[in-house]
This record gives C-alpha cells, sequence and structure tokens, in this order.
C-alpha cells in the first residue's frame, strides 16, 4: 500500500459547503441503487468534501477558482479500487449506464486532465499502490499505477539497489500511472529518457471493462507498440492498472559542474555539441538571464548551465570531459559547483506559485519542444510574446531537457491583471497563453514537452496536430465508442454535450 497521498494545491477560500463548479455539464444522474452497485464493487465515496477535491489538479487557474469559492466540476461518486477487477467491474457498470469515468491519481498535473468535466465516477488509483514483483536480473519492476514516487524509489533503492531515474519536479506528489497518462519527463531524463523509455509493458482496462496487456518483451516488432497508444492518452483510451517499468542499478558515482556563459545562444550551442558528440550527462539545465539571477545569484547579464552525470566512474568522467570541451569552445567560465547542490535541495519547491496566487498574481509555466536549430528562436519569440500582453511583468525561460534533436524549453510567467478579480485574471492568464502558446507553434515548437494537454490546452492540439487529431479521434471513437473514458479531453468533441464556464 502506499504512504503517500495526493497533496491539495492551495486551500478554498470558503467552507466545502459553499463552494459551487466553475464547469457548467449535462451529467447523467447516478441513481442510489447504482451507487450501492458500486459499493458492492469497491469501497466509494458521496462525501461532498471527497467529491470537491477530487474535481480539481494544480492547474494554476484553478487555484483562483479555490480562492474565489469554486472548483472545477465536481464528480458524483469516488470509487477507491484495490485490483484491476474493481476497476473492471466499475468501467462495465458505468458503460452499461453511460456513466463517465475519469482515472485519478495524485491530481498533481498542471492541466485539468484529471477533472471529471461530466461528473459521474472518479476512479481514485491511489488505494492501487505498491511495487508487486522486481526481475533484478533483467531490471524489469512490476508495479501498481497508484504508487506515489518516493513509495517506488525507496523500495527499489533500499530493497533492490535499483533506480526507475524517474524525477519529475512533482516527485514527491505524483503517481507511476499519472507519469504514463501525461507522458511526463522527469529531471534526469537526459540520461534516462522520458517515462516513455521506461515503460517495458502495460496492462489496461477498456472502456468496456475488458483487460489487455501490451507486452513486455524488449524491442518487439509484432505490429505497433501497443503502450504507446496510452502513454500521453490521459485516461481517454484506457485505465492503466499495472505497469512494468526499466529500472537501473544504483549509480556508483556522481560528478557535478556548474558555468556561466556571457550569451544564451552561446550555451544553447555548448549543449548541443555536448548532446550531439554523445555525452547525455543525467542533468543539463541551462538558465536564461532573469532565471540565472533568480535562481543562482547571477548579475543579470549571465546565463547559468549547471552539469550532473551519475553512473560508472569511467563513463561519467568521459561525459563530464566532452561536455567540458563544448563550454570552454563556446566562451563559458567555470561556476561554483555549489550552484548545482542549491538547485537539489530546492528544485521542487512550489510554495512560490501559492504565494503569487493569493495575492492575485498570474503565474504559470509553459513547456514546449523544438528541433536545436530553432531553439533561441523559439525562446526569443514565446518571451517577447509574453510581455506584449498588458499586465506581463516577467518572462523567462530555461531548457530543462535535452536530446539527440532538440530540447525541452521551460517558460515562466508572471502577470498582474489590472484589478483582483477572477475576470481579470481569467482574461489576462488566458491572453498570455493564446500568446504564447501560438508564438511556439509558429516558431516551430511543439504543443507540450511533459505537462500534457488536459483542459488548458485543448484548445490548440487540432492546430498542432492537424490532421493527425482526426487519427487520435478515430482510436478514441474505436476504444471509447460509448465516450466513458475522461470524456471532453484531448480536444475531442464529446457527444455528452458541451462545456460550460459559469461566470
Amino acid at each position: 500500500m502506499t504512504t503517500t497521498r495526493p497533496t491539495p494545491p492551495i486551500e478554498f477560500s470558503t467552507d466545502i459547503s459553499q463552494i459551487t463548479d466553475r464547469f457548467q455539464t449535462t451529467a447523467t444522474p447516478l441513481s442510489e441503487s447504482l451507487i450501492a452497485e458500486l459499493n458492492k464493487i469497491c469501497q466509494c465515496s458521496s462525501d461532498l468534501a471527497d467529491r470537491v477535491e477530487h474535481s480539481r489538479d494544480w492547474w494554476p487557474l484553478a487555484m483562483h477558482w479555490s480562492l474565489n469559492a469554486q472548483t472545477a466540476r465536481r464528480a458524483d461518486v469516488i470509487c477507491r479500487p484495490t485490483t484491476t477487477k474493481h476497476i473492471s467491474d466499475v468501467v462495465k457498470l458505468c458503460s452499461a449506464n453511460s456513466i463517465a469515468v475519469t482515472v485519478s491519481g495524485g491530481r498533481s498535473g498542471v492541466s485539468g486532465a484529471a477533472v471529471p468535466l461530466f461528473g459521474g465516477v472518479v476512479i481514485d488509483m491511489t488505494s492501487l499502490a505498491g511495487v508487486t514483483s522486481v526481475d533484478e536480473i533483467s531490471g524489469l519492476v512490476e508495479v501498481l499505477p497508484g504508487t506515489f514516487g518516493p513509495d517506488l524509489e525507496n523500495v527499489l533503492r533500499e530493497k533492490h539497489h535499483l533506480s526507475v531515474g524517474h524525477f519529475p519536479q512533482s516527485f514527491d506528489i505524483s503517481t507511476v500511472g499519472g507519469w504514463i497518462g501525461s507522458r511526463g519527463a522527469g529531471q534526469f531524463s537526459t540520461r534516462y529518457g522520458k517515462i516513455d523509455d521506461m515503460v517495458a509493458g502495460l496492462e489496461v482496462v477498456l472502456a468496456d471493462g475488458s483487460v489487455i496487456l501490451t507486452g513486455t518483451e524488449p524491442a518487439g516488432a509484432a505490429g505497433p507498440n501497443l503502450s504507446s497508444l496510452f502513454i500521453g492518452s490521459e485516461g481517454s483510451f484506457g485505465i492503466i492498472s499495472k505497469v512494468w517499468l526499466r529500472a537501473h542499478p544504483i549509480a556508483p558515482a556522481q560528478r557535478r559542474a556548474a558555468y556561466m556563459f556571457g550569451s544564451f545562444a552561446d550555451a544553447v550551442e555548448a549543449m548541443r555539441v555536448s548532446i550531439r558528440s554523445g555525452a547525455t550527462p543525467a542533468v543539463l539545465r541551462l538558465y536564461d538571464e532573469r532565471e540565472s539571477k533568480r535562481a543562482h545569484g547571477g548579475d543579470g547579464t549571465q546565463c547559468a548551465l549547471l552539469v550532473l552525470d551519475e553512473g560508472e566512474t569511467i563513463l561519467i568522467d568521459a561525459m563530464m570531459k566532452v561536455v567540458d570541451n563544448a563550454c570552454q569552445a563556446n566562451n563559458a567560465q567555470p561556476a561554483d559547483v555549489a550552484l548545482v547542490e542549491h538547485w537539489m535541495n530546492h528544485r521542487n519547491d512550489t510554495s512560490g506559485l501559492q504565494v503569487l496566487s493569493k495575492k492575485g498574481f498570474v503565474i504559470d509555466t509553459m513547456e514546449v519542444a523544438v528541433v536545436w536549430s530553432k531553439v533561441n528562436q523559439v525562446a526569443e519569440t514565446v518571451k517577447k510574446s509574453i510581455m506584449a500582453v498588458t499586465g506581463a511583468r516577467s518572462a523567462s525561460c530555461h531548457i530543462s531537457h535535452s536530446y539527440i534533436d532538440g530540447a525541452c524549453i521551460y517558460f515562466t510567467f508572471v502577470a498582474e491583471p489590472a484589478n483582483n478579480t477572477l475576470e481579470a485574471i481569467e482574461k489576462t492568464y488566458e491572453a498570455i497563453w493564446n500568446a504564447a502558446q501560438t508564438s511556439a507553434l509558429d516558431a516551430g515548437a511543439n504543443l507540450s514537452h511533459h505537462h500534457g494537454v488536459g483542459i488548458n490546452r485543448a484548445k490548440f492540439i487540432k492546430r498542432a496536430l492537424g490532421p493527425a487529431h482526426d487519427v487520435l479521434a478515430a482510436i478514441k471513437q474505436a476504444v471509447d465508442p460509448k465516450d466513458i473514458l475522461n470524456p471532453g479531453k484531448l480536444g475531442f468533441a464529446s457527444s455528452r454535450g458541451e462545456v460550460k464556464t459559469k461566470r
């Protein structure tokens, strides 16, 4: 069983009984007899506080709703399965009665993906947790989807001397199923890859309640990789009930370094040369001038690059040498390695989000991935587009993940609306997101690197994917013809009706 529980993003401004729903949708009513049937399958709750809390995630805009006595859209019942059969039976019952089902884990997502837009049943996966088996010889870990990050890593490290190596900023408050559903990336992804690279196989409950396995054999070629169909699907194609992850031995050694650059472009080139030369340190993080000053004490004219690698000494020494050569060739100056330690100790601190939200500021992050040849253009274009929005006070970025062909640029923005009304906050928030996401797509970036789509990015996905979105919609129709699973997400039109916002 899990020892970690979901963490509320921010407190509500009033008593739970006074909270109203922000989204207005038509939901199939659940009769008392149906709720009784659900309770026969597994432990379920109709408690108001439970339902309200399960209606939101860490979406920064929704935090402002919480501070204004609103939640996103509450569910009717919360079900807590402890077996795959529980999930299957709940889904079968909901399918037979046209009840919407939304899967929920740590609810640490920042885009509204876990919000039950059409009410119905929320399946809380956090009671389906734990490491069930470990093949130490192959490094294959069988784990249940409701397992939180610390619980997974503690078991693997203490009992098996292994690590999956997936450390997102939400590590402490997110689950394995959530990582897969959002197609997440950890802070060590330059070494270990995204969650896509770590998933060896899945057990999935489909919309009719049937259960499939996607296979755990290495490097298969029996048709398309079915695991990929569910990675990043945000619970819209199936409910992940069991996971097999690839793990590696705990690294015996670690190296760290830090550099300062006079220009962002020089630092980007150093990163590109390092990666293209075969150096893949676990951490290779570049901060622009504004973020370097804020996070690392710079003078506002330099860009900080943090480097950390782990593994066998002979390998990481070579990796660090390749990076050092690339940095020196691009006008870098060595910096205090204590900058890396400071980042390690503060990398998951999100307290500033709550503080600024309570003061009425609009604050959020947006991450996109782009090929190396367009990194500088995207970084500058997006920041300029944000600062052109009325009320914008700050726009900055850092490069958080690097790959052979490109990198993830992670933008942070802060704005001060004309007044502290919810209407002004929403108007400013929407204007910045429209400007930032549109300019990123125009400049050649993708829609999202690891935060997923949810509600916030749904309006951009058709443009981002083009005709390929029609293929996704066809898959949704094929695997979920009754629109049971997380309806209204990934930009799919729902047969359940429109989603309206209560003003």
